[in-house]
């Protein structure tokens, strides 16, 4: 049996409006393919009423808390409903940037020295300067689209930013001057790599949504070789943090060619202008191509299980 393919965007995080988005072009890009796809805005966090696991196949742009984090992907497993993208424990890990590295350096790829704390045990500005310098950036362990994001270059402004941490964990990084690339993976291969090239100097949230803040190189203007390491660090990245289906990996690059990791998008913006589908380009792939091969693993997970199902023992 043929699924019918539903689109989840919006959800309860910070990153609502980008879902909405991601999900009205997804289900547009969709449409070429499966003309009875839905869509559907979720302002809760649980599953609509209205996804049947016996009909639907769930592509979710919810990006962010309960969308990225494992929990919507548990309430799905939970009720049997197949869904495309990262399983729930995958999610969960990617979502903490700080384990996700842990998990990512131990495959061998290179990640930045930083500590991670608890707002109600914050270590001193000292502290940090002595072990990462006083050049340093702030972010949330679980949170996406830059939110929290921020910068000291001295000890008086680490102690500033430290100030202001009243809940939450974060982690704090040795700061790595560089470009700023990412890669999309795709069935574990990697794509294309994307230079992104803020007017600002940084790639925060005001340069990721203001139009016209930022400019796109892909494929980035790289040797072959430096490409070639990026793609493998990538794909390793996404290996050793079991994700599944697609991904989009961000690094930086220093002078010395050095790729540094930075995180795993498990649910990466998906306008037809966002980062993955310019990586995805890269390898010609178009955006309405890219979205049918996106949703394609969870349609055949679901087709086995319910051809499965659908087979009657024989009786002797």
């Amino acid at each position: 049996m043929n699924p019918q393919i539903a689109v989840l965007m919006g959800g309860v995080s910070s990153e609502r409006e980008v879902s909405l988005k991601s999900g009205a072009a997804v289900f547009s890009a969709l449409l070429e393919t499966f003309p009875d796809a839905v869509l559907m805005d979720v302002e809760t966090p649980v599953l609509p009423a209205d996804l049947n696991p016996r009909k639907h196949v769930v592509f979710s742009v919810m990006h962010g808390t309960f969308g990225e984090d494992g929990q919507f992907q548990e309430l799905c497993d939970r009720a049997g409903v197949h869904y495309c993208g990262c399983h729930a424990a995958s999610s969960r890990l990617c979502m903490n940037k700080a384990l996700t590295k842990d998990t990512v350096s131990a495959a061998g790829v290179p990640g930045i020295p930083g500590m991670v704390y608890s707002a109600e045990n914050r270590p001193s500005a000292e502290s940090i300067v002595r072990e990462l310098g006083d050049h340093v950036v702030f972010k949330p362990v679980a949170e996406g689209s830059s939110v929290g994001l921020s910068f000291a270059d001295t000890v008086e402004a680490v102690a500033n930013i430290l100030a202001t941490h009243e809940s939450g964990e974060w982690i704090v990084e040795k700061r790595i001057y560089g470009r700023e690339l990412t890669v999309g993976v795709l069935g574990g291969n990697a794509m294309g790599v994307v230079e992104i090239i803020p007017d600002s100097g940084v790639y925060d949230y005001e340069s990721k949504y203001t139009p016209g803040t930022t400019r796109y190189e892909f494929p980035a203007n790289l040797s072959d070789a430096v490409t070639g390491t990026l793609r493998s660090y990538a794909e390793a990245a996404f290996n050793a943090a079991q994700c599944r289906d697609f991904a989009r990996i961000d690094f930086l690059l220093t002078d010395d060619q050095t790729p540094w990791f930075l995180e795993i998008n498990t649910l990466p913006g998906l306008t037809a202008t966002s980062l993955l589908p310019k990586s995805a380009s890269c390898v010609g792939i178009n955006f309405p191509e890219l979205a049918c091969r996106m949703i394609q693993p969870a349609i055949q997970r679901f087709k086995l299980q319910h051809a499965a199902h659908d087979v009657q023992p024989q009786t002797t």
